[in-house]
């Protein structure tokens, strides 16, 4: 199981995120406040604002300060480095 840093020493399963989303839209913060509602939101932003949402496939929802670009790149190196290590 790979963990990715989502900022402030917190770890996600990179293999249980479905989707990394800006906040910004309309359908996103509907989609957080039902969730929130039904108990399965985890704010990891540190009352930072929320730069990005995890959507993962065990239907919980998670807050980040990072800006979705950040994650991305972590999750490329990540990727890059298991690449890496299989050719070995």
């Amino acid at each position: 199981m790979k963990l990715i840093g989502i900022g402030f020493g917190n770890l996600v399963a990179a293999e249980r995120v479905i989707s990394i989303v800006s906040p910004e839209s309309a359908p996103i913060k509907r989609m957080i406040q039902e969730v929130r509602e039904r108990g399965a939101l985890i704010d990891a932003s540190f009352g930072r604002s929320t730069r990005s949402v995890l959507v993962m496939d065990s239907g919980n929802v998670i807050l980040s300060a990072l800006p979705p670009e950040t994650l991305a790149a972590r999750f490329d190196d990540d990727a890059k480095e298991e690449e890496t290590n299989s050719n070995v």
